[in-house]
């Protein structure tokens, strides 16, 4: 039987564990990280379809007292980029193998989850206000509190994070680029459009006016 020859990642995982790494461990820890990411892609798809939940019901409320939604026809874009961005990193890494190589993965795990601590950061600090769709709910005051101390959108440099991160953490670096370039895209339309209903209040340009939009003391 011919013998098979090195796979991208395998000695990156011998100099991790030592040289008595075999062929045979390797290929078992290939699979036992592939079944761990695809489980974190699916996780990551079941807590976005719940806070698709959670904002439905903060819609409802802030209707109720007044707020009105923004007509938004480029957010399935949004939707359609992170549905991508979890398939295609699924099927990068299963169709392409790509390799789980510890010093990549171990980094872009701890962005990851400081993206989501930051995310639920902002969902707890905007309460009622937190919305995945522009509401006009400025008249019903503005957040200056958690996050919003230092930046105007936080969440948004929280998902853009998350999305580079979370295909990284197991080589898929097709899916990092292209989804960060779409996401860019993505964000600049959104930003127009929630911009423009934020800064009509008096209210939240005098709080945000001189804040930078995603990281303190830089942009």
């Amino acid at each position: 039987m011919e013998k098979r020859p090195p796979q991208p990642g395998e000695y990156a995982l011998a100099a991790a564990f030592g040289p008595g790494f075999s062929a045979e461990f390797f290929a078992t820890a290939m699979d036992l990280s592939v079944m761990a990411f695809l489980g974190l892609l699916l996780a990551v798809a079941v807590l976005r379809l719940a806070e698709l939940r959670i904002s439905k019901q903060h819609q409802r409320e802030m209707a109720a007292r007044g707020a009105a939604q923004v007509e938004e026809p480029k957010f399935r874009w949004m939707v359609v980029l992170h549905t991508a961005v979890l398939l295609g990193a699924a099927l990068e890494v299963v169709l392409l193998r790509r390799p789980f190589i510890p010093w990549l993965a171990m980094p872009m795990f701890a962005v990851f989850l400081a993206a989501n601590a930051v995310r639920w950061w902002v969902i707890r600090s905007l309460g009622v206000h937190w919305n995945v769709q522009v509401v006009d709910s400025t008249r019903l005051g503005v957040v200056t509190s958690g996050p919003f101390r230092y930046v105007r959108h936080p969440n948004y440099a929280a998902v853009f994070a998350e999305m580079l991160a979370l295909p990284l953490m197991h080589t898929a670096w097709i899916t990092a680029v292209a989804g960060a370039i779409a996401h860019v895209g993505v964000l600049t339309q959104r930003l127009s459009t929630e911009e423009r209903v934020l800064f009509a209040n008096p209210d939240y340009r005098t709080a945000m006016t001189g804040k930078p939009r995603f990281l303190p003391g830089l942009f």
